[in-house]
């Protein structure tokens, strides 16, 4: 069967790779900051910014945005500069990736902070990790220790939100079966297309999300939805005239039936 094609145009990009046969591809936490320092280093020469990340044991996943159409060139380095350390250091030979990596082209920006999510709550959902921020080897643990590195320094994340404590809240709802429906079906779609991508969509406005008329229910649901998209709660508020604490007992009462 031939390969898909690979979307290389600028914009946002989920990637994943595993090791060959699922293998074991970071044995150590020098290991994982090693690959780290190699996708910074890697990301400053291909104009890449990661936007989040998740480094596992035996695969990894990036949430990277790419300015111009060099995507695949800029992975094969990150992928082959890390084997050839990897060799070296456990004298091993052979490929050390399973394949080439798998990419997904974001077409709707409106969709990150959920990708973000799922991202963080990898470790979770893996049972290593009882909350986000706790996993060493997340964005999310970066930026409660303030470590965040260089080239990740412009991710979304940082400038949507002022306030740490409140992204930790936003990033550790848990996913819902439409959201975890939502990645499956991107994940199985949205590989490579033959046609040319859209231009990415702007965040959606405060005002997209409600109407004037809409019943106590449904502006619930909206403020789940924009809360979800990553609109923080006090600009929530301030949009509808709530209090910080009205807005936030709609959401723990929402996050409990989901």
């Amino acid at each position: 069967m031939a390969r898909k094609i690979r979307i290389e145009d600028a914009g946002f990009h989920h990637i994943l790779n595993r090791g060959v046969e699922r293998r074991v591809i970071f044995n150590t936490a020098k290991d994982k900051e090693k690959f780290l320092d190699i996708v910074c280093e890697v990301s400053e020469h291909y104009n890449f910014t990661i936007h989040g990340y998740v480094l596992m044991s035996n695969h990894y996943h990036l949430l990277l945005e790419n300015s111009r159409g060099n995507l695949s060139a800029g992975m094969r380095q990150i992928n082959s500069s890390y084997a050839q350390y990897y060799n070296k250091k456990y004298k091993r030979t052979g490929h050390l990736w399973q394949d080439r990596f798998k990419s997904w082209y974001l077409f709707d920006e409106n969709y990150l902070f959920t990708l973000f999510r799922y991202l963080e709550l990898n470790p979770i959902e893996a049972k290593i990790s009882k909350k986000v921020g706790e996993y060493h080897y997340t964005l999310m643990h970066d930026i409660v220790q303030k470590k965040v590195k260089s080239c990740m320094k412009d991710s979304f994340v940082l400038q949507w939100y002022d306030s740490t404590n409140e992204l930790l809240e936003s990033v550790g709802i848990k996913m819902t079966e439409e959201e975890k429906e939502k990645i499956s079906q991107f994940q199985k779609e949205a590989t490579a297309y033959k046609t040319k991508p859209k231009k990415i969509q702007q965040k959606l406005k405060l005002e997209d999300y409600f109407t004037k008329d809409m019943s106590k229910l449904d502006r619930n649901e909206a403020i789940l939805k924009a809360w979800q998209d990553g609109f923080m709660q006090r600009e929530i508020a301030k949009f509808l005239e709530l209090s910080d604490a009205g807005v936030s007992k709609i959401l723990k009462k929402l996050k409990v039936k989901t």
